[in-house]
């Protein structure tokens, strides 16, 4: 089974970072994140395009989160920093073979962790 798991969530103060984890069983040459609070869509907040290191970023977290590769080929990362109060929320690690779609929506990923959770207070 191809399995995608999240790690590194938990809870911050206001303008605190984080960093997430997601470990793939396999490569996928594109990777992204997404967050989803209660009650609200699954937003599209990063990508990377691992061919060629190509980066996008939602407008609300630019500048602020990093989307990286890990030193395992399998692996990356969502480093957060001057996290806010609104981006609590389920973030959730997805993948696709070779697709790396724009727009960033959940349903052009084929697959997903179970989530992570990030808690920011105020």
């Amino acid at each position: 089974q191809v399995q995608l798991v999240e790690s590194g969530g938990g809870s911050v103060q206001a303008g605190g970072s984080l960093r997430l984890s997601c470990t793939a069983s396999r490569y996928f040459a594109c990777m992204a994140w997404f967050r989803q609070a209660p009650g609200k869509e699954r937003e599209g907040v990063a990508r990377i395009r691992r061919s060629v290191g190509s980066t996008y970023y939602a407008d609300s977290v630019k500048d602020r989160f990093t989307i990286s590769e890990g030193s395992h080929v399998n692996t990356m990362y969502l480093k957060m920093n001057s996290l806010k109060p609104e981006e609590t929320a389920m973030y959730y690690c997805a993948a696709n073979l070779g697709w790396c779609p724009s727009p960033l929506t959940a349903p052009r990923f084929a697959y997903w962790g179970q989530g992570a959770q990030v808690t920011v207070s105020s």
